[in-house]
């Protein structure tokens, strides 16, 4: 839409409906307006996939693996690719705006968030970022980059006051944000930290360097309740308080407007904004502009290789890919093989409408030629899990799931209808509710004694057949609306169950304001006794040609709104793989988790596999992996370190409510680098089912600062099949007058050959890779002289090396540029 145009629009409004644009009209859409013919356009979680505006578990959505998986694709095609299929599920659920990606870096291995975010480095980071946006803008769906800016962990998040150098800020956390904007992203998301003691809804970096250095010209919107006051973030350059109708921006804005505390040329600024938003998603059509559509088939088959794409294999002792005509028997072994985490916690979970599981992709590739064996192993002690319809009935029909109601004050039934798990985060909003009841028949399939949970805050009870289990008031002690709204905590108690009798749960929780609507009922059956778990999957993986053993992190230890305290996957896991490594050296231990862990255990397994959280195709696309239909296309985004001990940065918990980043440039392999640590794998490592010789590297002596180059890099297939290898170039800065890492990544590029073929590899070097930000000058500038190109597999293994001199190019009397000294200022 023409800049014209959208000053006529904006001309025809009042100020208080100005102002109503600026605030959402409910919790995921924002305001129409008649007078202008403007629809609401609908907003919804990412990037795990299109939740819609609804936590309804009977609305199912295409799962994608976690976004730590994603970058450890490192392929942006396949991310443009991806982009595509969220478009296509936002267009099936009228969805305009995708809150997607999150470009927050995994600054310490104990972020909880880290599922969410993509890498530890800035230049992958932002790569990445790019292609997603472009793959889900390029059908008229807007993408958003979150959370600007350092909202890189979640310890009091709400409220954390960061701390970080400036030279830090732009060259390492805004530096995705900026790529972002080079993307052409519509949107923006300021996060609930401060940074410098400013919160970031009303921080100046919305205005410089976001809109005015870098040009952005979309809508900066808050994350949903960041907005705490009225004039600071209207001044400050944020244009969208999100969710409404309540909040700051209401007729507080109109009345500091009219007070002149807030001029209206800087609303009319916003409101043109948001026009523009809506022209380019088609919010001033009468109906939506029809889109491609994904097939359910396609995007299946697309998630299926985004798992084998993201996979990846740390550590291959001439295991895989397993030959199936050598395979009898095969042992699959661990509750995650069963039971996968397939997303991360909190606010972008989505419902998948089936999981793959990895035991059931194993089963599926082998039936017809080998026997499965499956051993849960012990079991993990967590609490229990929302009631779904594999072992309950809603007590009113029979039909599989649980009846949930609101009541009312005398205990009157004002709703009720059948759903399909015991998890209900929005129900149904009644007049006159004051208690909501989840109801259930559940059919115990194990003799002992059950555990129950209630999830939610206030007055709680849970009756098993009529007994009470549970009965008492949990206040609610926190802001965070992941945990107010997402993950409310559970509450438990016992009972002692027979298998062969069928009893009657009944969840109560009384409303209040303040604490959502959120309950949940979980039950667990008795737990397995862990020694002779142990000991049937040691006898399963004795008795068997291969053994596949999946162990991972839990819905409690990896999840918004918590940081982890520990790396560890608890000693019944590290018991479990030691054992069955012992018994079948023939092991493979495949990890389910979003971020990095302990392996105590990784040299005793023949072969380790870092699944991350692979999404609804788990399982499928693990098997392809497994036995050599894909090859493991991953390498690591992020760091993983032996112990946490080792670890370089730790530090995620604020004291005194900030939050010093005092590591500086330093984060993830920087930071080991700078230590001189060796971790269990570096960023960038992994392995394919092929090897490969580093020939040669082609690259200009000299470069004129301020241009890109072209390194070249020739490689070898050594292997006997196909294959594909990420070549990754580096940047080192020998006698340096300012400080730099060690050496840092400075492009990539991934190759694919047959067996004993060269290939060469072209990794274009853009100029923001040599460059740094000066905070004295307020600028960009180059150093002029040697730098060093470091070509390697992983960041702790250079396999070529090559000179290289920066210089400063100068114009001659004719306009030519030729060779001079001064030194270069880069402006944006």
């Amino acid at each position: 839409m023409r800049e014209d145009v959208l000053d006529r629009l904006v001309g025809k409004l009042s100020l208080e409906q100005k102002v109503r644009l600026l605030t959402g009209s409910t919790t995921w859409r924002t305001a129409a307006e008649k007078a202008i013919a403007l629809r609401e356009m609908v907003c919804s979680d990412g990037p795990a996939g299109v939740r819609g505006e609804a936590w309804d578990e009977r609305r199912t959505s295409a799962l994608l693996p976690s976004a730590s998986a994603l970058g450890a694709a490192w392929d942006e095609r396949l991310l443009s690719d991806l982009g595509g299929l969220l478009a296509s599920e936002a267009v099936l659920k009228g969805v305009d705006v995708v809150l997607a990606p999150n470009l927050n870096l995994h600054r310490s291995p104990l972020g909880g968030r880290h599922f969410e975010c993509f890498s530890e480095d800035p230049e992958l980071t932002a790569r990445t970022g790019a292609a997603l946006i472009r793959g889900i803008q390029d059908h008229g769906v807007a993408a958003t980059a979150k959370h600007f800016v350092a909202n890189d962990s979640e310890t009091d998040r709400l409220h954390a006051d960061v701390r970080v150098s400036e030279r830090a800020l732009r060259e390492v956390y805004l530096a995705p944000f900026e790529a972002a904007v080079e993307a052409g992203v519509w949107l923006v998301m300021a996060g609930y930290n401060s940074v410098g003691g400013t919160t970031m809804t009303a921080h100046p970096l919305l205005s410089e360097p976001l809109k005015g250095e870098w040009g952005f010209d979309g809508v900066a919107v808050s994350d949903w309740a960041a907005v705490r006051t009225t004039e600071e973030p209207a001044r400050a350059a944020l244009d969208l308080a999100m969710p409404g109708p309540r909040s700051p921006w209401a007729t507080d804005l109109v009345r500091a407007v009219g007070d002149g505390r807030v001029a209206e040329t800087v609303i009319d600024d916003k409101v043109r904004r948001l026009l523009r938003l809506a022209a380019r998603v088609g919010a001033f059509e009468e109906r939506r502009r029809p889109r491609p559509r994904v097939r359910a088939g396609q995007a299946r088959l697309l998630l299926r290789r985004a798992v084998a794409a993201g996979a990846v294999l740390a550590r291959n002792e001439d295991i895989l890919p397993f030959d199936i005509a050598t395979l009898s028997t095969v042992a699959v072994i661990g509750e995650h093989a069963a039971s996968p985490r397939v997303q991360g916690g909190g606010s972008a979970g989505v419902f998948p409408s089936a999981v793959v599981t990895p035991l059931a992709g194993i089963r599926a590739r082998l039936r017809g030629r080998s026997r499965v064996v499956y051993a849960a192993g012990p079991a993990l002690t967590v609490p229990p899990p929302p009631l779904d319809t594999d072992r309950c009935t809603d007590p009113r029909s029979g039909e599989p799931g649980v009846l949930l109601r609101c009541l009312d004050a005398e205990g009157r039934e004002l709703y009720a209808e059948r759903r399909l798990s015991g998890r209900q985060l929005e129900p149904e909003e009644v007049p006159g509710a004051h208690t909501v009841e989840i109801s259930a028949l559940l059919r115990p399939e194990t003799t002992g004694t059950w555990t129950f949970g209630v999830g939610g805050f206030g007055r709680m009870t849970l009756s098993v057949d009529g007994r009470t289990v549970l009965d008492g008031t949990y206040p609610c002690e926190t802001d965070d609306p992941a945990i107010v709204h997402v993950t409310p905590p559970l509450r438990t108690g016992r009972a002692l169950l027979d298998r062969k009798r069928p009893v009657l749960l009944v969840a109560r929780r009384e409303l209040a304001a303040g604490t959502g609507r959120a309950t949940v009922l979980a039950a667990a059956p008795p737990e397995r006794d862990p020694a002779a778990a142990l000991a049937e999957a040691v006898d399963a993986a004795r008795g068997a040609d291969a053994v596949i053993i999946v162990v991972g992190t839990t819905e409690h230890s990896e999840t918004e709104g918590y940081d982890r305290t520990d790396l560890s996957l608890g000693r019944l896991q590290d018991d479990l793989v030691s054992a069955v490594a012992a018994a079948n050296p023939r092991t493979v231990a495949v990890v389910n988790s979003g971020g990095p862990v302990e392996l105590p255990w990784r040299s005793e397994v023949g072969a380790l596999l870092l699944a991350w959280f692979p999404g609804q195709e788990a399982g499928a696309g693990l098997a392809d992996v497994l036995f050599g239909r894909s090859e493991p296309g991953g390498r690591l985004p992020t760091t993983w370190a032996a112990s946490l001990a080792d670890a370089p940065v730790t530090r995620t918990r604020p004291v005194d409510g900030r939050l010093d980043y005092t590591e500086g440039l330093h984060i993830g392999y920087r930071a080991w680098l700078r230590e001189a640590r060796e971790p269990a794998y570096w960023f960038g490592h992994g392995l394919g089912y092929t090897t490969w010789e580093y020939e040669q590297v082609d690259a200009p002596a000299r470069i004129d600062i301020g241009d890109p180059f072209t390194v070249r890099v020739t490689l070898r297939n050594t292997g006997r099949r196909p294959g594909r290898e990420v070549v990754q170039v580096y940047l080192a800065r020998p006698g340096s007058t300012v400080e730099r890492p060690a050496r840092w990544l400075a492009g990539y590029a991934a190759v694919h050959a047959d067996a004993d073929r060269t290939v060469t590899a072209e990794v274009i070097v853009t100029p923001r890779a040599l460059r740094h930000w000066s905070p004295e000058e307020q600028t960009w500038r180059t150093e002029p002289g040697p730098f060093r190109l470091l070509v390697g597999r992983s960041a702790g293994a250079m396999e070529l090396e090559a000179p290289l001199i920066a210089t400063s190019p100068v114009l001659d009397g004719t306009g030519d540029r030729r060779v001079g000294s001064p030194l270069p200022v880069h402006r944006a």
